[in-house]
């Protein structure tokens, strides 16, 4: 298995992703300010300075004019080109405006960001634009002249999050978690898919694995899904090994079974009969009948040969439904059967008769009175009940009935024998079918089995 390079390690890719999602977040909030601050502030232009200039002109050539109240009144009754009227600050050598008594907040934030400044600049207020200063000399004094005009210039949109803080922190916040969800989903679909293999396979699908583009990723995961598709394959091949060679070895005792049973057969034919050899011949009749069981196993299990057809349920079970009302009635017990004629599924009829066969003789034995069986049509699913009134199982022991060679030390254990194999075949036949058995007592007393089977069977 090929090591993902360093730049599609796991770690790698968190860090890179997290790190990037706060960075832009980070960044984002950030270079509001300074886009809002090169975006107000210009340097001085041309015309801008030509207004401040013209202004100051009139007071270098007559500087008594600095001290005139109503000349510097008439400064404030100037119009720009546009209408608008211009009001003009002009500041001595001590900083002091000397033509207002009032200053405006806005004036006095533009002197101390001028102050930062060694060129004259323009700053863009909310409402308002100030440009300046244009120094000049009047009566051997330094002079300082600035110009503010109502000017309500639009601004790009987003410096609408500059000017609403909170607003800003919500929508950064909201953004962040959509990129980090983002992240979270890409890394979390690989996972939900491994997982669900990974209960596919603890469920007996065998064939179950991890998609390729799962086990391509290139990172840890994709090693991951490699590694699993590598633990299924051996654990699907050793299984079905395990599986064949049970059957082989059934196949292969029936040799030396068959000679056992002639040799019996013809000890009894020269009258040398014996409670040992009949004793024998019994035990041989119980193995002939185990090694029958292990290879309908196998063959529900590993080799079935049957092809799957679309047929009503009643009709592939009409045979084992006529040998259940017969025995139930040599038993004198109520058999009550629900299936409609309408029901009809993709099926694999031999497998799917045994395994009805085996839970409803099962039913028929231990049943005090009644039995019946039931069948009804959700949706996608025919789901199948089978139901008794006889003594049922212990809860522990619901699931491991299904299991090959289990017998449960209940009610229903060995008075008749067997070897645990009939509801194990009859679980990999259900199986086989690509439905579920499941098992569950009635109240007050009783055992149900319920099949669930599809009526499209899935990659048909």
């Amino acid at each position: 298995m090929k090591a993902p390079s360093s730049i599609n390690r796991l770690f790698v890719k968190l860090l890179l992703g997290f790190w990037l999602c706060s960075s832009l977040i980070i960044a984002f909030v950030g270079i509001l300010p300074f886009l809002q601050q090169s975006h107000d502030q210009q340097p001085l232009s041309h015309k801008q300075e030509q207004l401040l200039k013209r202004v100051a002109k009139h007071f270098i050539e007559e500087p008594e004019l600095l001290k005139d109240s109503r000349t510097l009144k008439k400064l404030n009754r100037h119009r720009a080109p546009d209408g608008k009227f211009l009001k003009f600050y002009i500041l001595d050598d001590e900083s002091r405006v000397i033509n207002h008594r009032k200053v405006p907040r806005t004036f006095r934030e533009f002197l101390l960001l001028s102050e930062d400044h060694k060129e004259p600049i323009s700053h863009q207020f909310r409402t308002e634009l100030i440009f300046g200063p244009y120094k000049f000399i009047a009566g051997e004094r330094e002079y300082r002249v600035y110009s503010r005009i109502a000017d309500n210039h639009p601004k790009p949109w987003f410096f609408f999050f500059n000017d609403n803080k909170l607003l800003t922190i919500i929508i950064a916040m909201m953004l962040s978690g959509m990129l980090c969800g983002l992240l979270a989903w890409n890394l979390g679909k690989p996972l939900r898919s491994l997982k669900q293999s990974s209960n596919a396979l603890a469920e007996g699908d065998l064939s179950s694995r991890v998609d390729s583009k799962v086990a391509n990723r290139g990172d840890e995961i994709g090693e991951l899904a490699q590694a699993f598709n590598s633990m299924a394959d051996a654990i699907e091949t050793m299984i079905n090994n395990q599986q064949r060679l049970m059957g082989d070895i059934s196949h292969e005792l029936r040799t030396p079974l068959t000679r056992l049973q002639l040799s019996l057969a013809l000890a009894r034919k020269k009258e040398q009969s014996s409670i040992e050899i009949e004793r024998i011949g019994y035990e041989a009749e119980q193995l002939e009948d185990l090694i029958s069981e292990l290879l309908t196993l196998s063959r529900v299990t590993i080799s079935n040969n049957e092809n799957l057809v679309h047929l009503e349920l009643a009709e592939s079970l009409s045979q084992v439904l006529d040998d259940a009302e017969f025995e139930a009635e040599q038993q004198q017990k109520q058999l009550d059967i629900d299936i409609p004629e309408s029901i009809s599924l993709d099926h694999y009829p031999k497998s799917l008769s045994r395994a009805i066969e085996n839970v409803l003789r099962n039913a028929i034995r231990y049943a005090d009175s009644a039995v019946s069986i039931h069948a009804i049509q959700e949706r996608q699913n025919v789901l199948i009940t089978i139901s008794d009134n006889g003594p049922g199982i212990d809860d522990a022991e619901l699931e491991e009935v299904f299991k090959p060679f289990y017998r449960p030390d209940s009610a229903r254990d060995r008075e008749s024998g067997g070897w645990g194999l009939g509801l194990a075949i009859t679980h990999a036949a259900i199986k086989l079918n690509q439905g579920h058995i499941s098992a569950s007592n009635l109240k007050p007393q009783g055992l149900k089995v319920l099949i669930t089977l599809p009526v499209k069977m899935k990659g048909q």
